[in-house]
């Protein structure tokens, strides 16, 4: 049975792993999860609506492809809207699977065990709805993808290799590469926990095969942590890289409000940020579905709610200093940008973002909150919520009024718009429950080393 929640005495802080666990008892409630034969009644639900969500965006970009990006709202001034505003969405939230799982290993941070495996899964599935937009925001990709690769002989035309937005293909690609990588190899273990826990044969050929011949042999386990460890160099620099090369597709423009330096660190606070609140709606709803307050405990939830206030003032600073050069610089387009945030036809959008980014989340100073799990799951919608706002704020508002006042124009986004973002969502949960039925959502081999058997005396 899972622990409650209880809040221990205060100064005290609370375990990383529930008492009483074992060996056995950590190997059969994680594989118990995958190799049950009763699925539960919640999965199949969750799993139908997302999968209804997952045909919506099918019917939307299917009628993209045949119309073209007339459907969507985006004007003569306003080139970017959703599409552009959901990819950067998206990308960031993919940033805290990366950091929870190389960073904190780098740094030997153990807190991090129950939550790196569905962390991670996390990080790949984000990068795919990510990698949708810039895809379909061409409206023809079977033509424009021609126009992207070095074909010089056939057109006698190099691609722009300095645009930021071919940056951003290697930069996206190399990042969901390494997470998968990383993601994959972190398995191994694991599925071959889960070919010799299998009842079945079809069952053991198949977590066999994924197992790659595992035995867990010293030789095994000196290769695994070699390469696990060199993957974990390797994604580190790429959770700062990423999402700073993302930042340059504004920072290098010459628009009012983002013509700034230091949106690389901004956005990459920001990714964060966003990425922790998603792991904490995804973890809390898990855990208590799956009766896992043993293996995510209270400690997991108040020290990524430490991380999401952290960042969370980073951003905070940011929005004060991008507002401030904008006064201080006297110019007069920076000043017509800090005007029309606060004032212009948009500006409820900004005091909504100021609402859910800075306001709200200083709630997690309050150990009550960041100890009360319905409390923290509400806090962290509402953080995705301002970081989406951020992102539409950042590319709407900055395109909507340009240095001449006569190509000024609005942007309203319509229901192909619409369709097409929550149809992602929608398909990052049917993937996300999909993986959680067929993998180890928490790492078995790692959540081993937390129980007091595992510790040698030196």
């Amino acid at each position: 049975m899972a622990a409650p929640d209880i809040l221990p005495p205060k100064g005290v802080r609370p375990p990383i792993i529930g008492p009483g666990q074992t060996f056995g008892t950590i190997t059969d409630r994680i594989a118990g999860i995958v190799l049950t034969k009763h699925t539960p009644i919640f999965w199949v639900l969750v799993v139908a609506v997302a999968a209804a969500l997952f045909g919506m965006l099918q019917t939307a970009v299917g009628y993209l492809l045949v119309k073209g990006v007339g459907i969507w709202g985006i004007t003569i001034p306003i080139g970017w809207g959703f599409a552009i505003v959901n990819f950067v969405w998206w990308i960031g939230i993919g940033h805290a699977g990366t950091l929870i799982s190389a960073i904190l290993l780098l740094f030997k941070q153990t807190w991090r065990t129950s939550i790196n495996r569905f962390a991670e899964a996390m990080t790949i599935f984000a990068v795919m709805q990510a990698g949708l937009f810039p895809l379909i925001h061409t409206g023809r990709p079977w033509l424009a993808a021609y126009w992207l690769f070095p074909i010089p002989l056939t057109m006698g035309v190099w691609p722009q290799f300095r645009s930021p937005l071919i940056w951003d293909v290697f930069a996206v690609s190399t990042y969901f590469t390494a997470s998968f990588l990383f993601w994959g190899i972190g398995l191994i273990p694991d599925f071959a926990t889960l070919r010799d826990s299998a009842k079945t044969l079809v069952v053991r050929r198949i977590y066999g095969m994924l197992a790659m011949g595992w035995r867990g042999s010293a030789k095994h386990w000196n290769r695994y942590e070699t390469a696990y460890m060199l993957l974990a160099g390797l994604c580190t620099p790429l959770v700062l890289s990423v999402h700073s090369v993302v930042s340059l597709d504004f920072a290098v423009s010459v628009v009012p409000g983002w013509h700034t330096t230091f949106f690389p660190p901004y956005f990459v606070a920001g990714a964060i940020y966003s990425g922790f609140a998603m792991v904490l709606m995804l973890a809390i709803p898990f855990r208590y579905l799956y009766g896992m307050q043993d293996f995510i405990t209270l400690r997991h939830l108040q020290n990524a709610a430490k991380v999401m206030l952290a960042t969370g003032m980073i951003v905070a600073y940011a929005y004060g200093l991008e507002m401030f050069m904008g006064w201080y610089s006297q110019d007069k387009y920076e000043l017509a940008m800090v005007n029309n945030r606060l004032h212009g036809p948009y500006s409820h959008y900004y005091y909504m973002l100021i609402l859910c980014n800075i306001l709200i989340p200083q709630s997690l100073w309050l150990n009550k909150v960041r100890s009360t799990p319905w409390i923290l799951f509400l806090v962290a919608v509402v953080v995705n919520t301002g970081m989406w706002l951020e992102r539409f704020v950042i590319v709407v508002m900055s395109l909507q009024r340009d240095y001449i006042p006569s190509s000024w124009g609005m942007y309203w986004f319509t229901k192909w718009d619409m369709m097409i973002f929550v149809g992602t969502m929608g398909f990052f949960t049917l993937l996300f429950f999909i993986f959680i039925r067929l993998m180890p959502a928490i790492s078995i081999f790692e959540m081993r080393t937390l129980i007091p058997q595992a510790k040698v005396k030196e």
